[in-house]
């Protein structure tokens, strides 16, 4: 297999696959309450096992690297419950900005930074902008779980896509890591649904914690959750968005713009 982990490469490889024009995917996370039967780390882990799958979708005829993931994000909603680590937007800002300017001065210039936490959508839509701006960088940026979501609605049974600590997040920590999901708790693990792409719909809106949204910490259903479906689930999302980066975007997306204006 092809290795394509920054932190397992040598500085001498990454030069190489610099040279090669290579696409640099950047897992951005969260480390936060999952209810009572999932650890602090799942978007963590579901994010860096999406990019390690789409990464050996892509490679060798696609030079791909995988960056080491960051695993805080903008969780302020989640402190409620315990066991949430978040930081201030201006924080995040400045992270995401040096270590997209780290990869650039590493050479490379494809940057496509790849999300796992429903908290950053909002603020990573707007960052993309300003990064690609101030770093004078074509930054491109995907949540993950949006990727996909046509086969998603397909695997599971009681929603159509990812919510919190659900059906969904849940089967694919039993696909991947079984020993952090504790079914003994299984029969706790539910709450209301929760839409993410219509909670980012504009409208009339105030910032509510999940704990006056969900008892629990849980949106959607759990107990429906199997490995079968988590493994069925990381192959949609990681399959799909590894055939839009062969094809070319976002970046063949913008080329074409430019040349329409």
């Amino acid at each position: 297999m092809i290795e394509t982990a920054w932190n397992r490469l040598s500085a001498e490889a990454l030069r190489g696959l610099a040279a090669r024009d290579a696409i640099v995917l950047l897992p951005v996370a969260s480390t936060e309450q999952h209810g009572p039967h999932l650890a602090t780390g799942v978007d963590d882990f579901l994010c860096s096992e999406i990019c390690r799958r789409t990464a050996a979708a892509l490679a060798p005829d696609v030079p791909v690297v995988v960056a080491p993931t960051v695993w805080f994000g903008l969780a302020d909603h989640h402190v409620p419950f315990g066991g949430t680590f978040t930081v201030s937007l201006a924080t995040y800002y400045a992270v995401l900005r040096d270590l997209c300017r780290a990869i650039l001065g590493a050479g490379f210039r494809r940057i496509v930074i790849v999300n796992g936490h429903g908290g950053n959508i909002q603020a990573l839509a707007s960052f993309t902008g300003e990064l690609t701006r101030e770093l004078a960088a074509p930054i491109a940026s995907t949540t993950y779980f949006m990727e996909g979501q046509a086969a998603q609605a397909g695997i599971l049974e009681d929603q159509r896509g990812v919510m919190h600590a659900c059906e969904a997040e849940t089967s694919m920590m039993m696909a991947v890591h079984p020993d952090l999901v504790s079914t003994a708790r299984l029969k706790d693990a539910h709450g209301p649904d929760f839409d993410i792409a219509a909670s980012l719909t504009p409208s009339l809106k105030m910032f509510r914690t999940f704990a006056e949204l969900t008892a629990s910490g849980v949106a959607g259903d759990a107990r429906k959750a199997s490995a079968g479906k988590g493994e069925a689930l990381l192959a949609a999302c990681s399959t799909a968005l590894a055939a839009r980066l062969r094809a070319g975007e976002p970046w063949s997306v913008a080329n074409r713009a430019e040349r329409r204006g």
